[in-house]
C-alpha cells in the first residue's frame, strides 16, 4: 500500500528536505533539487517490502523525536535524592535521532537534506 500524504510529509521532514507544498509551483519546487526529485520518485515506487521497512523506521523516528521533547522536562533537575539526570541527555537523544534520520536517507540512497546537514567536519576554504 502506498504512503499516505502524512507519511510522505514525515519522510521529507525526517530526511531534512523542505515541505512540498500544495503542488509543484515556483522556483522552490522539488524539480530544482535532484535529490528531492529522487526522494519523491522513490517514495512513490518502493516495493511492498521496502514500504514495511520505511514505515518501521518512521515509527522509530517518531518515538525518538518525542523522547527529545520529553527530555526537556528534566532540564530543571540536577539531582533528586540519589537520582541525577544526565546533563547531556537532550544532546545525546538529538544525536541518536539525527543518526536514525541519516539512516533513513541512506535507505533511500540520498544525501541528507538541507535541514539535516552533514554530520561530519566541514571545512570552508
Amino acid at each position: 500500500m502506498a504512503f499516505t500524504d502524512a507519511e510522505k510529509t514525515d519522510i521529507r521532514r525526517f530526511c531534512g528536505y523542505p515541505a512540498y507544498g500544495a503542488g509543484a509551483a515556483g522556483f522552490q519546487s522539488w524539480r530544482f533539487y535532484q535529490a528531492y526529485g529522487t526522494l519523491e520518485y522513490r517514495m512513490n515506487n518502493l516495493s511492498d517490502a521496502e514500504l514495511v521497512v520505511v514505515r518501521r523506521q518512521l515509527g522509530t523516528l517518531s518515538a525518538l523525536e518525542a523522547a527529545i521533547s520529553e527530555a526537556s522536562g528534566h532540564l530543571d533537575t540536577n539531582a533528586a535524592a540519589t537520582w541525577q539526570r544526565n546533563p547531556n541527555e537532550p544532546r545525546d537523544r538529538q544525536r541518536l535521532f539525527d543518526d536514525m534520520r541519516r539512516r533513513l536517507c541512506g535507505f533511500f540512497g540520498l544525501p541528507p537534506g538541507p535541514a539535516l546537514g552533514d554530520a561530519g567536519l566541514t571545512l570552508v576554504v
